[in-house]
């Protein structure tokens, strides 16, 4: 589906019917669909090519929804999807598109529903997905402290396991994405820290999100997305508190 911005139309589909056919046919039958979309924003683009729709779709049982980081991850992930028998919503941002060129090892396995340690650390846990981990890995450079960065990759069902571990260790979390942060996917994450992993929590869960406005034009694109140095001021606001 080109764009992610689009596909709205083709939510009810999704969440009533493809989300539900496991259970409503009690097992009977399955929808081993994967709806490619790309995803986000941050190359210049017009209104609806720069959604970031996730928490939408996450809420939605039933369904998978995939955000890769790299062209590895989009090409194992991708294929993992398409052999599952449910349905996944795997949403490519397009930043990633105009990455470097990576070579891609077509027999490496990336595990669904597993996020990854992209780097180790003992002082705070910034936890991203998509584009947003480069962003992630530009602010850990820029701290001076030891950052442990967690890379959701299947943003639902999400590996609370491998951030609750990463936040025992560090005590701070940070959630980075592009998404408002109102109802974005960043505050399931936050909650779900204070439900569970309060006692070894040091400070709140800081969150660095988009805005609460719809997507702007072009021309404010860089006032609008989560960068380097919002990203820095959050992991500044844990680590100081």
């Amino acid at each position: 589906m080109q764009f992610s911005g689009f596909s709205y139309l083709a939510f009810y589909q999704m969440k009533e019917h493809a989300a539900r056919m496991r259970i409503r046919s009690r097992g009977d039958y399955n929808v081993p669909l994967t709806m490619r979309a790309p995803y986000g924003g941050g190359i210049s683009a017009l209104e609806h090519h720069q959604e970031s729709p996730e928490a939408y779709f996450a809420h939605a049982e039933g369904l998978h929804v995939v955000i890769p980081s790299n062209p590895q991850e989009t090409y194992s992930l991708l294929r993992k999807s398409i052999q599952t028998d449910d349905p996944v919503v795997f949403l490519e941002p397009k930043k990633i598109y105009r990455a470097f060129k990576q070579e891609v090892d077509r027999d490496k396995e990336v595990e669904l529903e597993k996020a990854r340690a992209v780097q180790e650390g003992e002082d705070a846990t910034l936890i991203a997905w998509g584009a947003m981990i480069s962003v992630a890995e530009d602010a850990a450079d820029e701290v001076d402290a030891d950052i442990e960065i967690i890379n959701l990759r299947t943003i639902y069902p999400t590996d609370f396991e491998t951030v609750f571990k990463s936040v025992e260790k560090t005590g701070r979390a940070v959630v980075l994405h592009e998404a408002p942060k109102s109802a974005g996917f960043g505050a399931e994450i936050a909650s779900r820290i204070q439900e569970e992993e309060i006692l070894h929590m040091e400070t709140p869960v800081e969150r660095v999100a988009g805005p609460d406005v719809p997507y702007p034009l072009y021309t404010l694109e860089d006032y609008y997305m989560p960068n380097k140095k919002r990203a820095v001021k959050g992991l500044e606001r844990v680590l100081e508190f």
